[in-house]
């Protein structure tokens, strides 16, 4: 028994360390897989979690490694992996197979079509995250990503099992509308999974996360630990994932300020240590608006109102938040 569970822990933590396909290359000495992208994918997969551990390391080397910042992330990692890892690709599937004869046109596996397919995934993760965040339904699946209260690459990781689901359902039928082909969206879905978990880099490991000159191009850590910020000015801004475009375009872009310092986690009270309350909180409070509110109504706009919403008209949503602090500075 002991060693069956040391082997489903070993296979787990190789899974974890995306290293299974490079060591399949490296076993087999088919060293000419290198030359295909999927054997160069093999060997960039296991880059993030190397980073996570360099994290670790380097929290460790100048003590500043705070278990409570990682636990939680690895208790929804573990939890996740076991009800919920096959969901999503079945999501997925059924969206290709369902959508694909609806497409507008056909794309093919080219630098052109790469951009294009690239644009229409931003907007369909645009479309999904900005849900995310505007309906307070779909809240409850994305809050437990924000409630940690320190940035680091385990952040990555703090998902509710059904949001990975509802956000490939979004971004999949999107795009294969658009006309993007399955493995055009596969690529798509490596690199932007790739750069989603990169730009949750902490400041210990990467303390000014602007890069440079590309922060007025592209979304760095910079703006995504500004997305994770629960600062009225920065609250429900940046839900694009690496180009920026659609951010510009509905006006949802915001830098970070150097006069304000970014505070990770929700509005909402929590114990940033407490799985429950971060995993189910959100849910556990919708659950008790909706039975407290008054008639069917209410209950409904409970549901599908912003986070923040009140039948009271006592309104607390991000929206209402950010205008009241901007009309404070006089910025509108």
């Amino acid at each position: 028994m002991f060693a069956s569970f040391l082997i489903t822990l070993y296979h787990e933590l190789r899974s974890f360390l995306g290293i299974n396909s490079a060591l399949e290359i490296l076993q087999s000495g088919h060293y000419e897989k290198l030359l295909t992208l999927n054997g160069i994918l093999a060997f960039i997969s296991p880059v993030l979690p190397l980073i996570l551990i360099i994290e670790i390391i380097r929290a460790l080397v100048y003590k500043r490694f705070k278990i409570e910042d990682y636990k939680i992330p690895f208790f929804i990692f573990v939890f996740n992996r076991v009800i919920g890892r096959f969901i999503s690709i079945a999501a997925l599937s059924f969206c290709i197979a369902v959508l694909s004869k609806y497409a507008i046109l056909k794309t093919g596996f080219t630098w052109y079509w790469l951009i294009y397919g690239y644009i229409a995934w931003e907007f369909s993760h645009f479309v999904y995250h900005f849900l995310a965040h505007k309906i307070r339904l779909f809240w409850c699946l994305h809050s437990t990503h924000h409630a940690p209260e320190n940035m680091n690459l385990s952040v990555s990781y703090a998902h509710f099992f059904l949001e990975a689901p509802y956000a490939d359902v979004i971004r999949t039928s999107i795009c294969i509308l658009a006309g993007v082909t399955p493995p055009l969206l596969f690529l798509i879905m490596f690199i932007d999974g790739t750069w989603g978990a990169f730009i949750h880099v902490g400041e210990s490991t990467l303390k000014n996360g602007r890069l440079g000159f590309l922060n007025r191009y592209i979304l760095t850590p910079s703006h995504h630990r500004v997305h994770h910020a629960r600062n009225p000015l920065y609250m429900d801004t940046n839900f694009c994932n690496l180009l920026n475009i659609w951010d510009r375009v509905f006006g949802t872009l915001q830098h970070e300020q150097p006069d304000t310092p970014v505070q990770y986690g929700i509005t909402r009270k929590v114990n940033p240590n407490n799985f429950p309350d971060v995993y189910f909180g959100e849910i556990i409070h919708l659950a008790r608006d909706i039975r407290n509110a008054p008639g069917i109504r209410n209950k409904f706009l409970y549901v599908f109102m912003p986070p923040g919403w009140s039948h009271t008209g006592e309104h607390r949503t991000a929206s209402a938040i950010r205008k009241a602090l901007l009309e404070e500075k006089g910025l509108i």
